[in-house]
């Protein structure tokens, strides 16, 4: 969900996507990441020392933020050395500062992330009316290129939007060494992305009027296009993406219609009102209730088979078996593992929290209140066991990555706490 769900790339035109570095408190929404099983290997020879500090601090402060991508923590803060209020990225390893470099155009980063030798930052501009992306060679922090708008990855695959200063809204694929436009298209109407582990990555323009397409990310080509309107314009909807389907959920009637990607055709429609957003349920389709509850549906025909009134989301599909947890409104944390087929309870994990991933491939963390500021840190399992205490916790606002751990401490500095 690893706490990782497929990302159903919702939709919408008020704002433009990109990785969510924070999901929110329980698991009532997608956690927009891939599932990736981590495996330990094990040997029967001597032990080795480990590999650095287990622990440390780095320094933080009022309007700072960070971000985790492998065993490298990124501090994006207040250039101390500057003037004129500007910031500046630093990277550390296993608590040493590798390098630090100038921040320029950008005063609220929203994502940082690693991707093919770059480390690539997307955040709003100083004066926080538009999006700017800055890139950096990862091994040495030199700026290597820089443009207007928000990048982001669907897969290994770089796109970028256009700042909301151009004159035409675009959107476009990018090499990442470089910041070359590979292909570029006019963005109209709601826009969604399928990234399926199996398939291949798509991106959907869906119009108010006109044809809804389907284009590859990788070159820009169009595979398929259709006008789902052609008599009338639709009413008040709005569009998701999961499981290879674009999914429709109409205010008017409470329907859910599921149009095949591969076709544009639609496969099933079933009247399902309150439904807040769909999210994959392992091989099957979960839609969610809007304020909690979930319903598991074939995906291939849109037939129910199981209900949880309890539960409001999934945070991670290993083996057949479903980490769920409570829904935003609800006053208790909680946590359980669910049956996939049937939606069976085998494990309720009340009181846990679950920390959320910054990105894919770590342990399932959770975390419970133990009072003085500390709370107990745990690795969740699938099996049913109950959670594996891993150690306590001082701070707040933790997220982990596939080796770290990260927390920001009472004062604004940053606890790392190593994984494995």
């Amino acid at each position: 969900m690893v706490v990782t769900v497929i990302d159903l790339g919702e939709l919408r035109d008020d704002a433009p996507p990109g990785p969510a570095p924070r999901p929110p408190r329980a698991v009532g929404r997608p956690f927009r990441l891939l599932a990736v099983l981590l495996v330990a290997l094990l040997t029967l020879t001597a032990p080795t020392p480990p590999r650095g500090p287990v622990e440390w601090t780095l320094p933080g402060g009022l309007g700072s933020a960070v971000f985790v991508s492998g065993d490298v923590v990124y501090v994006v803060r207040p250039d101390r050395a500057g003037a004129g209020g500007g910031r500046e990225l630093l990277a550390y390893r296993d608590g040493r500062e590798r390098w630090r470099s100038p921040l320029p155009g950008v005063g609220t980063a929203v994502s940082v992330w690693e991707q093919d030798g770059r480390v690539i930052v997307a955040g709003r501009g100083v004066d926080d009316t538009d999006w700017q992306t800055v890139t950096y060679d990862a091994a040495t922090g030199a700026d290597v290129w820089r443009r207007p708008g928000i990048a982001f990855a669907v897969g290994r695959v770089l796109l970028i939007q256009s700042a909301a200063s151009d004159t035409t809204t675009s959107i476009g694929g990018l090499d990442p060494a470089d910041g070359r436009t590979v292909w570029t298209a006019p963005m109209t109407g709601a826009l969604g992305f399928d990234a399926e582990p199996a398939g291949p990555a798509r991106m959907v323009l869906s119009p108010a009027r006109g044809e809804t397409v389907v284009v590859d990310v990788r070159t820009g080509a169009r595979l398929v296009a259709r006008d789902l309107y052609p008599a009338r314009p639709p009413g008040p909807r709005r569009l998701q993406i999961a499981r290879g389907l674009l999914l429709e959920f109409r205010d008017g009637d409470g329907a859910i219609e599921a149009y095949d990607l591969d076709t544009l055709r639609s496969r099933w429609t079933l009247a399902r009102k309150l439904v807040g957003h769909a999210e994959s349920c392992g091989a099957l389709l979960c839609a969610v209730g809007a304020a909690g509850g979930m319903t598991a549906l074939d995906p291939a025909t849109g037939a129910v088979r199981w209900s949880a009134d309890r539960w409001a989301g999934v945070a991670a599909e290993r083996g057949g078996r479903l980490l769920v947890g409570v829904p935003d409104t609800a006053i208790d944390d909680g946590l359980a593992v669910l049956d996939q087929d049937d939606g069976r309870l085998i494990a309720d994990l009340g009181g846990w929290r679950p920390v959320p991933q910054h990105e894919s491939g770590g342990p399932l963390l959770a975390t419970r209140p133990l009072g003085g500021g500390r709370r107990l840190l745990a690795e969740v399992a699938l099996s049913g066991d109950p959670p594996s205490i891993r150690g306590t916790l001082t701070g707040t606002d933790c997220t982990t990555g596939v080796t770290l751990l990260v927390c920001r401490r009472p004062g604004g500095d940053y606890l790392v706490r190593r994984l494995t």
